[in-house]
């Protein structure tokens, strides 16, 4: 899961990149309006963190511009401003949901999972594909019943490919969700996390389309 976190404090910020990383998530930051949807247009992201009191305007500009512009990403908005009409001004506007400061951070990483759910179109939080099972509230994966260890990014490669069983996923698509911005992508890590994760829940269960990417297999 990639998350834009858009947060004019860098305290803050540094620490909700901390925390959803350790929930298994892969971080971007920007503190400013500008910033957002230049990040908007240049990147996909599976759900966006969204402060309302930025340097140069409101978050709600930010969500505004996103729904006017066709752009369905899921948002979290997060602000001081704890009134009722704030809270109804942004999920009028277009957000998914809110929460005010100060807050929880495993409540903010477990909603933030549930928006993202929910725009990719999935309404159960465990995520199955044949005999594999994918919790992401607690990074756990299965196999036929048992608990199989994964690192942090072969959890996000086989979630990216479990989110659409027998849907096809680029190479580039499933490094988009391991590395942010400031991360070097390494040339064959897609390619090793595959084969780690083949040796882990089964050779057959993830297809290589040559030329194309990876897709898990559908089974029935």
């Amino acid at each position: 899961m990639r998350i834009l976190v858009v947060e004019d404090d860098p305290v803050l910020s540094n620490g909700l990149k901390v925390g959803l990383g350790l929930a298994g998530a892969t971080v971007d930051q920007v503190m400013t309006c500008t910033d957002a949807l230049a990040a908007l247009a240049a990147s996909s992201f599976d759900a966006v963190v969204l402060d309302l009191m930025l340097p140069d305007g409101s978050g709600l500009d930010v969500l505004k511009t996103m729904r006017t512009g066709k752009d369905t990403t899921p948002v979290l908005l997060l602000t001081a401003l704890d009134e009722t009409s704030d809270r109804i001004t942004g999920l009028d506007s277009g957000a998914d949901d809110y929460m005010g400061k100060p807050f929880d951070l495993d409540e903010l990483a477990a909603r933030v999972r549930a928006i993202a759910r929910r725009g990719a179109g999935r309404a159960q939080a465990v995520m199955v594909a044949g005999d594999v099972e994918l919790d992401p509230s607690n990074l756990n994966a299965m196999v036929k019943g048992q608990r199989i260890a994964l690192s942090r990014r072969e959890f996000a490669v086989l979630s990216a490919l479990m989110e659409r069983p027998g849907i096809i996923r680029s190479k580039s698509d499933i490094e988009a969700r391991l590395y942010g911005w400031q991360e070097e992508i390494e040339s064959n890590t897609v390619e090793v996390h595959v084969h780690n994760l083949r040796n882990k829940i089964g050779k057959e269960t993830i297809e290589t389309v040559r030329g194309v990417g990876y897709r898990m297999r559908v089974t029935t």
